[in-house]
């Protein structure tokens, strides 16, 4: 799809990579919603805020009455827990699987007709190289983006018929305060993620690996388990 004259919804929206989005989007002459759970804090020109919290699903109802106008859907926002699997906290993995896969799958649930009835458009969800890498040490996270990229597949197929096409975007370490523990030379500009996810969008690519480790981890998958 063309992201000029989209009407563009970004979860997420008030800040690190969703931020980026959001004024690349406009940039490029689409209209945006910036979701978040604090809309007072989308500070972006041109920006239209938009509550939306992933947990509570009445607010992804609300909003998606609001944007009535959507054409295009990026699943952005999530968390990282660095919670372990077997001995983490119980309630720390169900919040990384209710926040990055439940919450983007309810969005996309809510949204998925919105965007039909407005002729077609595209949902883009925004994965990780953990998809298909899964370190005990993010054991909870790891699981959850594994779980969204499977639901990335299986929406494709149930929405193609209906004209809006969905696309991943699995990126590894990106310079925002969710990697502010990272060394600097091993994260990506976030605003060089944007671009590429927008214009894989545009492009109707299905997946978009937006940096090395997220090739290398796809490569990998037909090895066997260490």
């Amino acid at each position: 799809m063309k992201i000029e004259n989209a009407v563009a919804v970004v979860t997420g929206g008030n800040r690190g990579l969703g931020r980026h989005f959001v004024t690349q989007l406009i940039d490029r002459g689409a209209k945006v919603y910036a979701a978040a759970r604090r809309p007072e804090t989308v500070d972006v020109p041109g920006a239209v805020p938009l509550e939306l919290d992933l947990t509570k699903p009445e607010t992804v109802t609300n909003a998606a009455l609001i944007a009535a106008d959507a054409t295009l859907l990026i699943n952005n926002a999530g968390i990282s827990t660095h919670t372990p699997l077997i001995d983490g906290d119980f309630d720390r993995i169900r919040l990384e699987m209710e926040t990055n896969y439940f919450g983007p799958l309810g969005v996309t649930r809510a949204f998925a007709p919105i965007i039909e009835a407005n002729g077609g458009g595209a949902v883009l969800n925004v994965l990780s190289a953990l998809s298909w890498y899964h370190p005990a040490g993010y054991g909870a996270y790891a699981a959850a983006k594994a779980a969204s990229w499977a639901m990335a597949n299986v929406a494709r197929e149930q929405l193609a018929p209906k004209g809006i096409h969905v696309a991943s975007l699995h990126i590894g370490y990106i310079d925002t305060d969710m990697s502010s523990y990272v060394a600097p030379e091993n994260k990506t500009d976030p605003a060089v993620v944007a671009a590429a996810a927008l214009d894989g969008i545009e492009a109707g690519l299905t997946e978009i690996l937006a940096d090395e480790p997220s090739r290398n981890a796809k490569r990998s998958l037909s090895a066997t388990p260490a």
